[in-house]
């Protein structure tokens, strides 16, 4: 009896772990950058998946896969990804999205992508509410932010000033991004050129550029995983030119930076944990829409205005959803990120309603 209930046990165990194993999910994460400038945006998604039931090590296994190469490691990178047995893939940019989609052309894991502009623009979905293929997720709007973007610099620097525009050619949103912004400067009457980089290395000689034709102004087009990456080696060009600027991501003001005007990169991340969990629970990409942001931020580094000798005014700080008043820069931590406003050295000011 005894050797019959023991029997009875260890089958059940082994019942139970086999149970286990079934449910772990496997899921892979492509990056096209090193964790440094972007660590805090998976603990973002890491902790929401834990929210939903998911924690690596017990039920969850990831596939890292940070890029510091060039376009064609990350290709290789998404192949190699999409060879392996997982659930899903989360893209984190354009071209990794872009890489991810072409690896699994053949056998489609299905991928969430985290914040990519005009991604039916790009060809990477049919549309938002019927995406058609293997991915869902997040689109970043960046196209929708320009006019603001643009508003919210002029405000601060002199009537009439030349606005350049940092525009990198290998960008894949950005060619449809400079046209808007065009269109926009031209309907508003205000000069912008375009000052084209083509890898990090060329920052320093674009603002040697910006410097000898005398712009006034320097807007950074979103939506580029390079800049994002570069955000403190491009802050400190800024501030070495004295140059006002603005970004699409307060993580360029939490670095130093003087303005952004954007959707939440973070909250973003926070979301697309949300469609990795319809998708291991069996929904199809094809048939999740792809979710739009609904609001944007306006964040103000005061600390940066003194240093570049830009007064900024009562209206436009009283527009400000956050206020950098330290000009420390650095980081955001994960605590920061969840909880706006509540940093040392930041006041919460009225939402702008966008």
């Amino acid at each position: 009896m005894k050797r019959l209930l023991v029997l009875l046990v260890a089958l059940a165990s082994a019942l139970a772990l086999g149970q286990t194993l079934d449910k772990t999910k496997h899921v892979g994460y492509l990056v096209w950058s090193s964790e440094g400038p972007r660590g805090h945006l998976e603990q973002a998604l890491l902790d929401a998946m834990r929210a939903d039931g998911y924690v690596e090590g017990k039920n969850l296994v990831i596939e890292r896969r940070y890029i510091e190469g060039d376009a064609d490691d990350l290709r290789a990178a998404a192949s190699e990804l999409a060879a392996m047995k997982l659930n899903l893939i989360v893209s984190t940019c354009s071209d990794s999205t872009r890489a991810a989609k072409q690896a699994t052309a053949a056998s489609p894991v299905p991928i969430v992508m985290a914040y990519v502009s005009d991604p039916v623009g790009q060809g990477l979905i049919a549309s938002y509410s019927r995406p058609g293929g293997n991915i869902t997720g997040l689109a970043s709007q960046a196209e929708d932010t320009l006019p603001k973007m643009l508003q919210y610099l002029t405000e601060v620097v002199p009537p009439g000033t030349r606005v350049a525009v940092l525009y990198h050619t290998i960008a894949p949103s950005h060619p449809l991004l400079w046209r808007r912004l065009e269109a926009v400067a031209r309907e508003s009457g205000i000069s912008v050129s375009r000052v084209d980089i083509v890898t990090r290395a060329d920052l320093p000689a674009a603002f040697n550029t910006i410097a000898r034709d005398g712009y006034g102004a320097l807007l950074v087009l979103p939506d580029d995983n390079m800049t994002f990456n570069a955000r403190a080696e491009l802050i400190e060009l800024v501030k070495r030119q004295r140059i006002p600027a603005i970004f699409g991501l307060r993580e360029f003001v939490d670095s130093g930076g003087l303005m952004s005007y954007g959707p939440s990169i973070a909250s973003g991340y926070r979301k697309a944990a949300v469609y990795v969990d319809k998708v291991l629970a069996g929904a199809r990409p094809a048939e999740l829409p792809v979710e739009q942001p609904t609001k944007f931020e306006l964040v103000v580094n005061t600390g940066a205005a003194r240093a570049l000798g830009v007064t900024i005014s009562q209206e436009l700080l009283l527009r400000a959803d956050d206020i950098v008043r330290d000009g420390k820069g650095g980081a955001p931590t994960n605590e920061a990120l969840g909880t706006k406003g509540k940093r040392e050295g930041r006041t919460q000011m009225p939402s702008n309603g966008m």
